[in-house]
């Protein structure tokens, strides 16, 4: 399969050639040429997650020269669990996500992406750098993927002051090859500057570069994975088809679940939830689509104002009329976050980070107008990353996932950037 850019159709290059380069050379986000159609007979005798991943990514890897070591890298990557659970209420269930080393839902992408890469740069002759923007989970999650890995290094760039304390200590508790930066500024700022950086082509030049944020296929592909094994999961079991309320910032988690179901997966109903940054419940409402400056919430990871993925979005569904009527998006603040959390605890003793609890709001939003039928939300982070935000809500201490332990042991260290693109570029000369 060939992959082409959302901005020109007519460019058409393979899937390493795009997961090594990140961003396509007009600026436009790499998308395939055809999305392949499967119906759940195709993953008829597979169970583990790790199985059903390589069916489903096996269209997109065909002809490719990763095909070969594809159902390796599934199960190098996918080595941790994610499982389909009830919630207290009737027909309602949660995705849980935050198994993997960091204890978040980007571990299954980044993971896959460094077992792409480090396969793709065997015999090169110059280091890779993988550039990161992260608003909390997605760095460390990359850091931890790529450390020690050779021929990468991996620059990650994160707000200052806008990440919870336990994930700026795991975004600087790596080292090695692992650099990270505090850029005195917005995720969106980060984000401004690795873009500048993939389309700087003299500094490519000196400097091979790549991207490891969501825009990157390597990890929007396998992320389809395990909504895969949960809808396929759910179908076996109820007969029926799961709906699922996705938290999302950037929008790549659930653009990840959108291919799914483009591709024929029984994926029912999806609604996204955002936080008080509300670019897209203001677009699903109606109204034109206008990133703007983000701000800071209690469910930083989602602080994102200028959502990359939406331009694949558009790909999808380039009428928007038609998109607007195959989807919803609603935003929850910061007070009804609080009100979640507390809430759910006092009377189900269910426990649920910021970003989770952004889902689950929305979810009872959707039963209280009536909504019917199986529903998942879906849940992107261990609440123990939270505890400043959690523990007071809640009244008591949020046990630490022993993978987390071992991270906030280490020695942390994350160098002061300006927003400012020539510095960062100096100091990637100078990394090099």
């Amino acid at each position: 399969m060939n992959y082409q850019s959302t901005r020109d159709p007519s460019t058409s290059t393979s899937l390493s050639a795009a997961i090594a380069a990140g961003l396509a050379p007009d600026g436009g986000l790499y998308v395939p040429s055809a999305l392949p159609q499967l119906d759940r007979a195709a993953f008829d005798g597979l169970d583990s997650l790790p199985d059903i991943a390589t069916r489903l990514l096996a269209p997109f890897f065909a002809d490719d020269a990763l095909n070969a070591a594809l159902p390796t890298i599934c199960t190098e990557s996918f080595n941790f669990p994610a499982p389909l659970l009830p919630l207290a209420t009737p027909q309602d269930h949660v995705l849980q996500l935050f198994h993997g080393p960091t204890a978040a839902f980007k571990d299954f992408g980044a993971r896959f992406l460094a077992a792409c890469m480090t396969r793709l740069r065997a015999t090169a002759a110059l280091p890779l750098t993988i550039l990161v923007a992260t608003s909390g989970d997605t760095g460390a999650a990359v850091a931890a993927a790529f450390h020690g890995r050779p021929n990468i290094r991996v620059v990650v760039l994160y707000p200052d002051g806008r990440v919870a304390p336990r994930q700026a200590h795991q975004l600087g508790c790596f080292g090695d090859n692992i650099h990270s930066y505090r850029i005195a500024g917005s995720f969106d700022d980060c984000q401004r500057l690795v873009k500048q950086a993939l389309n700087d082509g003299e500094l490519q030049q000196e400097l091979p570069l790549s991207s490891a944020n969501s825009i990157s296929l390597g990890r929007l592909l396998p992320q389809m994975s395990y909504y895969a094994f949960a809808a396929i999961s759910h179908q076996r079991q109820h007969a029926a088809q799961l709906n699922f309320v996705i938290p999302t910032g950037n929008l790549g988690n659930a653009m990840a679940a959108i291919l799914a179901r483009a591709c024929g997966l029984p994926i029912g109903r999806i609604v996204l939830a955002t936080n008080a940054n509300d670019v897209l419940p203001q677009f699903f409402a109606g109204h034109d689509y206008m990133p703007r400056d983000s701000i800071a919430t209690l469910a930083n990871a989602m602080d994102v104002g200028a959502p990359s993925n939406f331009e694949r979005l558009r790909w999808l569904y380039p009428d928007a009329d038609t998109l607007r009527g195959n989807f919803e998006a609603h935003s929850v603040d910061d007070a009804a976050i609080r009100t979640t959390i507390r809430t759910r605890h006092e009377r189900y003793a269910e426990v649920h980070c910021p970003h989770t609890a952004c889902a689950i709001s929305v979810l009872e939003k959707l039963r209280t107008r009536g909504e019917r039928n199986d529903w998942c939300a879906v849940s992107t982070a261990h609440p123990a990353k939270f505890d400043s935000v959690v523990e007071p809500l809640i009244g008591e201490t949020v046990p630490v996932p022993a993978a987390l332990v071992e991270l906030l042991r280490r020695p942390a260290h994350a160098t002061l950037l300006p927003a400012d693109y020539a510095q960062l570029r100096a100091e990637l000369l100078h990394i090099a």
